[in-house]
């Protein structure tokens, strides 16, 4: 099969992520000695920089990790929780239904750097300033300017000078809008990570005690006392329309830690998929597979219509499930384990036909009726439920592309060690928050997934996390670490690698074939960003899926949306083998993943 570039394979180290300059640091922390952990830090603070549209220092990470040392594969959640003075009775009387999709209001901790520093103390090798250099390099000296980040800036420019004087300040100085592949610096964030470094390093001491005063500095120092300032004094316009402050506060950066958890598992055709809970959308992907189970996917054509139709209808069932049952599992009772039993999965298996579904179809499980009716009845109210024609909407993909979404990135390390990591960084990137011109950074948006409703799964209350759409992905074969993958793209990640995982185990394409295969994906189900709207029936396809199959698609009843090929996803995948080969690959989708490795 032809494929875009070569699946790279070495034995050394293979790093792959969303930007090059981000693969290339982690590959050069390999080289100095580092492992898989110190590689994947230093990667994720590259991102920061050089995809600041995408994510930055103020958003938040989950990351999923097999540790070669401790045979363990957990989870690290970096996911911040909503401020105490975030409450449903507090956003209400601000005259708001939903909590807007940018602005200071939309803030909850900024949970990326304790992530990142409990993952380099407790698995890393390396020093935190050595790690910290590449992204201090590029935030101080420049980067090359993506055009994608040039063009998001210029759609905001007006925006921002009229309303975000300091994002316009520092984004467009004098009303320029900078150059794309021009030089670009970030000088105050790179201060911040000096700054960070010189409280780390005053003390003496192990790396480790360094780390600590690291995490001190963010959460109970300078940059916690600093944001706070800047949200609780400066009054906003974000998508409601009106102008607000924030509710973060020192306290609630103070209070808060990045946790370690056990991984939500699901056996499938020789593989062990290791997801995040049910805080995110990772069980999507499981019980998207306990769905299929009852399929024979490998006698169906990879690019086919029987194989993406089956695929559509069993992730439709699985985000409908998302809907009414997930949530912080601190706060709410999920109902996992029968969400991924066997005998609920055989049941829901029967409602794939033939024809495209236009309902939002969630499972019954006794006790949850309450849950359910309530859940269903916010749905209605807000027209997220109802059968408009798909095709009258707003594509999703251009609600991608359009000035005012961010989206994410993702990164994926393997050592000869045979460490892994898979990590989905996102949030606070330009578009959602006003720039802090003290830190350098702006702040996340991630509580527009919660609902100012009570009694719902996702309701918003001080101290929960939001059902957040990152979700890494780290698989075993045959009872072994083997890859670790995933893709930015909101509702889309569990799609896209989905189709991903799919054509590797049942087509048996390497890594680079299945990234390249055209993608496919449904926004049938509530978006879980502002304003949460749903499109019944809709299926966006890459148009190189070939005729013959899209016209087959229509004929079952899909509102078809067709994408320009080498436009949909963003996959990066790394994996290895029992001989100790590694692997590793990078969409080609946008020109900027890359995957390195030796």
């Amino acid at each position: 099969m032809f494929t875009t570039r070569p699946e790279i394979l070495g034995t050394f180290g293979v790093v792959t992520t969303t930007h090059w300059l981000a693969s290339a640091s982690g590959m050069a922390i390999l080289e100095r000695g580092g492992n898989a952990f110190d590689a994947a830090v230093a990667a994720g603070f590259v991102l920061q920089v050089v995809e600041p549209h995408l994510v930055g220092p103020g958003g938040e990470v989950p990351i999923i990790f097999h540790s070669a040392r401790t045979g363990k594969t957990q989870v690290l959640c970096g996911q911040g929780t909503a401020p105490k003075a975030a409450t449903i009775e507090y956003y209400t009387r601000e005259g708001l239904k939903l909590i807007p999709g940018n602005g200071l209001l939309a803030t909850v901790v900024p949970g990326a750097f304790d992530a990142w520093m409990q993952l380099l103390r407790d698995f890393g090798t390396l020093p935190l300033s050595d790690v910290l250099a590449p992204a201090i390099y590029y935030a101080e000296k420049g980067h090359p300017l993506l055009p994608r980040v040039a063009n998001t800036i210029a759609g905001l420019k007006e925006f921002f000078e009229r309303e975000w004087p300091t994002s316009a300040a520092f984004y467009t100085p004098g009303g320029r809008v900078p150059q794309a592949r021009q030089l670009f610096r970030n000088e105050a964030l790179a201060g911040t990570w000096r700054r960070i470094i010189r409280e780390a390093e005053s003390g003496g001491g192990s790396r480790e005690k360094q780390i600590e005063r690291a995490r001190d500095a963010f959460y109970r120092g300078f940059v916690a006392e600093e944001i706070e300032r800047f949200a609780r004094s400066n009054e906003v316009m974000d998508e409601s329309g009106e102008r607000h402050c924030g509710v973060i506060t020192a306290d609630d950066m103070a209070g808060w830690q990045a946790t370690y958890e056990e991984p939500l598992t699901y056996d499938y055709h020789g593989y062990t998929i290791h997801k995040i809970g049910p805080w995110g959308q990772g069980p999507v992907f499981l019980q998207t597979l306990a769905l299929l189970k009852g399929f024979d996917l490998s006698a169906m054509d990879a690019r086919g219509a029987e194989f993406v139709h089956t695929l559509t209808e069993a992730m439709k069932l699985a985000f409908a499930d998302r809907e009414f049952y997930y949530g912080d599992p601190r706060f709410i009772d999920v109902p996992i384990k029968k969400l991924l039993s066997d005998a609920y999965n055989d049941e829901r298996r029967k409602l794939i036909g033939h024809d495209a579904s236009l309902d939002l179809r969630p499972g019954s499980i006794p006790g949850y009726e309450a849950q359910m009716e309530r859940m269903r009845e916010v749905l209605e109210r807000l027209s997220c439920i109802s059968s408009q024609d798909a095709a009258s909407a707003e594509p999703t993909l251009a609600d991608m592309r359009s000035a005012r979404r961010g989206d994410t990135v993702h990164l994926d390390v393997i050592d000869a060690e045979g460490n892994m990591v898979a990590a989905m960084p996102s949030g606070g990137w330009f578009q959602s928050s006003p720039y802090i011109p003290s830190l350098g950074f702006m702040l996340n948006s991630r509580a527009q997934m919660f609902w100012l409703e009570p009694g719902l799964p996702g309701s918003l209350e001080p101290g929960k996390r939001p059902r957040t759409t990152l979700t890494p992905s780290l698989a075993y074969k045959d009872g072994k670490p083997y890859m670790v993958f995933g893709t930015p793209g909101g509702d889309q990640q569990e799609q896209w690698q989905l189709l991903f995982f799919l054509r590797h185990v049942h087509h048996g394409l390497n890594l680079q074939e299945s990234i390249d295969m055209p993608m496919s994906h449904t926004s049938h189900f509530p978006n879980s960003f502002h304003p949460r709207d749903r499109k019944p029936g809709h299926l966006a396809v890459e148009e190189n899926l070939g005729a013959e199959t899209i016209e087959a698609l229509k004929a079952r009843g899909h509102k078809l949306e067709i994408a320009p090929e080498w436009t949909i996803g963003r996959m990066v995948a790394a994996a290895r083998g029992e001989d100790g080969i590694l692997r590793a690959a990078a969409t080609p989708r946008l020109m900027q993943a890359y995957a390195i490795g030796r």
